[in-house]
């Protein structure tokens, strides 16, 4: 199963990460905190978000609940007036807490039950639950950067004819 699930999943996360760095490398530092609507997220609040809830999900991941208590899961969604280093930087803290867990699996391991919110998951499942959620927010974060650039947005995957 380790060859069969890990992997590929490594490789699938590498890829929403460098689809959502790539998102925000078209994008003005002010861009980042874009909002349509006070009830929508701007990017840096997306990444303040994830890096929130990677730190949550991947610390102590096989030994203890997935939604830690030191977590302040609502303030997550409120404005994040940072920079964009301050930005980057928690964005790369979040993913190297998830890649350094799950790096660290031994093959047994998947086999083992893990709880998120008391929840109980397979650790397949639980990851494959934070993936969906992964490509979410990053889905979100590249629809931001489309509706700030319009013409100018460079396609991260297959571009309309025509376009870049």
């Amino acid at each position: 199963m380790p060859n069969a699930f890990l992997p590929p999943t490594l490789k699938i996360f590498a890829a929403y990460k460098s689809m959502g760095e790539r998102a925000m490398a078209q994008l003005s530092d002010a861009d980042l905190h874009w909002q349509f609507n006070e009830d929508t997220n701007s990017i840096a609040m997306n990444v303040h978000h994830l890096w929130g809830n990677m730190r949550s999900r991947w610390t102590d991941f096989l030994t203890s609940d997935g939604e830690k208590s030191w977590r302040e899961r609502d303030a997550e969604f409120e404005p994040y007036k940072a920079s964009r280093t301050e930005i980057l930087q928690r964005w790369e803290e979040g993913w190297t807490c998830l890649f350094t867990a799950l790096e660290s699996l031994q093959p047994e391991d998947l086999d083992r039950t893990v709880f998120i919110r008391g929840e109980a998951h397979s650790v397949p499942e639980a990851i494959q639950r934070q993936v969906a959620h992964y490509a979410y927010h990053i889905g979100q974060m590249v629809q931001i950067g489309k509706m700030i650039r319009g013409q100018e947005w460079a396609s991260l995957s297959i571009p309309k004819p025509g376009r870049g």
